[in-house]
């Protein structure tokens, strides 16, 4: 079992956690939780429902009540000393995120320091949240702002990033001084218990932070969609979710915030320096086997250099080696189940039926687990599937293009406005393209965007609000305007 794997196996948790205790199912329900590159049994979890999230959400509000007492210094240390007990035990994190999710363990310990990252942000944030006095607009009245927690929040995260895309949600809950209720991938709960563990361990106060594992998420999210205690449902996944989500919650008027699908374009224009373009690319389309929300999911390469263009990222791909997670020499792990297998292979199936060519991969990986040969594929179109849908995959489909108008009439063409990335030296074009985009984020010859100092989210269908950076407070905070009359002008 997985316990016998970690440093200190008390890390490993298989119940529920709210207010503080650790919780069987009320009906002793269970869920397996399975290692995707072996396929092998990981722990049977608490299979928590309904009920079990009503209960947590009680137990936030009361909690909450006592947090918003509790000073911003003293809120700062206590999150501080979460932040450095993540640190401490970085690399059973990882060994936890590898076991269940599959990404390559090296790429797992970088995504606790990322995951910490937040936490150790918002740590310092807490202590920043401001007010403000106005102009006064008689002599006798004064008048003034004060921001304060917008109530208990409902989360609900993924399996491909289990610890960031919690701690970026957690840590700014807790800095603005409310309670959260957590439902977490069902593919990937150990990790949100054990970063709940760790939390109960730097002091934070009982019910502030609560993890319902389930596998009725249908249920659980209704639950935090709907109950007049929570004020807050934050969530990231598909945009068709997304949508369920949003409007259950304006049901009760909620605040939400959404980080949903996306169909983030790479534009390598013919300036560009190739070699950096080529390993811009490798980095933000493999990463974590292509699943990731900002992942390059369309190649929109210059017509002139098209040809150069795939040749080198061809070669570049066909260095990966793909399996098991825990082997050090794998770059390319496991997708997180079976069925994500299929859905890859039936979008380049769709690809290739219509033209396109295939230049490396583009079938499952052949072995024990849920491994996809990474892929490049050419001569795509905007007729096939992957020119539209978001392949959670390491399948990079390159588009050739004429011009820049044509470059950023393809980039827009989508619903989805999340990331997007331009490789060009030509200064003037990327002030021009940069602008034009359609995206809530533009990496301009860096594919490498995201930190817990900026503010990561999209437009359009991809969502609304922003995590991380200055902005990542005011989405977990209400403005109050305070009005203080019948003060007397005097004489000095």
């Amino acid at each position: 079992m997985i316990a016998e794997m970690l440093r200190d196996p008390s890390l490993v948790k298989a119940a529920g956690f709210i207010n503080g205790q650790w919780i069987d199912a009320e009906d002793m329900k269970t869920f397996e939780v399975e290692n995707p590159s072996t396929t092998r049994l990981l722990a049977r979890v608490a299979d928590l429902g309904a009920d079990e999230t009503q209960r947590a959400i009680v137990a936030a509000h009361q909690a909450m009540e006592r947090w918003q007492s509790v000073t911003a210094k003293e809120k700062s240390i206590l999150l501080r000393r979460w932040f450095e007990l993540v640190l401490e035990h970085k690399d059973d994190l990882a060994t936890l995120m590898t076991a269940e999710q599959g990404k390559v363990i090296s790429e797992a310990k970088g995504e606790v320091v990322y995951g910490a990252s937040y936490i150790e942000w918002f740590a310092e944030e807490t202590k920043r949240i401001y007010g403000d006095i106005l102009p006064a607009t008689t002599s006798d009245r004064r008048s003034l702002v004060i921001r304060q927690p917008v109530g208990v929040v409902g989360a609900i995260t993924p399996w491909n990033f289990p610890i960031a895309m919690i701690t970026r949600k957690v840590a700014p809950a807790l800095a603005a001084g409310c309670a959260i209720v957590l439902k977490p991938a069902a593919e990937t709960p150990l990790c949100a218990l054990a970063l709940a563990e760790l939390a109960q361990r730097a002091g934070i106060p009982d019910g502030l932070f609560n993890v319902i594992p389930g596998t009725d998420a249908a249920a659980i999210g209704q639950v935090l969609t709907s109950h007049p205690l929570v004020k807050k449902v934050t969530f990231t996944g598909s945009t068709r979710v997304g949508k369920i989500l949003m409007e259950q919650s304006a049901r009760g008027v909620k605040r939400t915030s959404m980080e949903l699908g996306g169909n983030a374009p790479v534009i390598v224009f013919e300036d560009a320096d190739l070699e950096k373009a080529v390993s811009g690319v490798l980095a933000v389309k493999y990463r974590n086997s292509g699943q990731t929300c900002i992942c390059a999911n369309r190649i929109l390469v210059q017509q002139s250099i098209y040809e150069r263009f795939l040749e080198l990222l061809t070669r570049k791909v066909a260095e990966f080696v793909t399996g098991d997670g825990f082997d050090v020499s794998v770059t390319s792990g496991p997708l997180i189940t079976r069925q994500a297998v299929n859905n890859v292979d039936a979008l380049v199936k769709d690809a290739v039926s219509k033209g396109a060519g295939v230049c490396i991969g583009g079938k499952p990986a052949s072995g024990t687990g849920h491994c996809y040969e990474p892929t490049v594929l050419r001569d795509l179109t905007a007729d096939m599937r992957l020119a539209k849908e978001e392949v959670f995959g390491p399948v990079a489909p390159v588009f050739p293009f004429e011009d820049e108008a044509a470059a950023v009439a393809m980039a827009n063409d989508t619903e989805f406005g999340l990331a997007a990335y331009v490789f060009t030296k030509d200064s003037s074009r990327v002030w021009r393209v940069s602008e034009r985009l359609e995206y809530g984020m533009v990496g301009v010859n860096e594919t490498a965007i995201s930190s817990e100092m900026i503010p990561f989210g999209g437009v359009k269908e991809s969502g609304q609000g922003r995590e991380g950076s200055k902005y990542g407070l005011e989405d977990y905070s209400e403005l109050k305007y305070i009005c203080m009359g019948d003060i007397e002008p005097g004489v000095i």
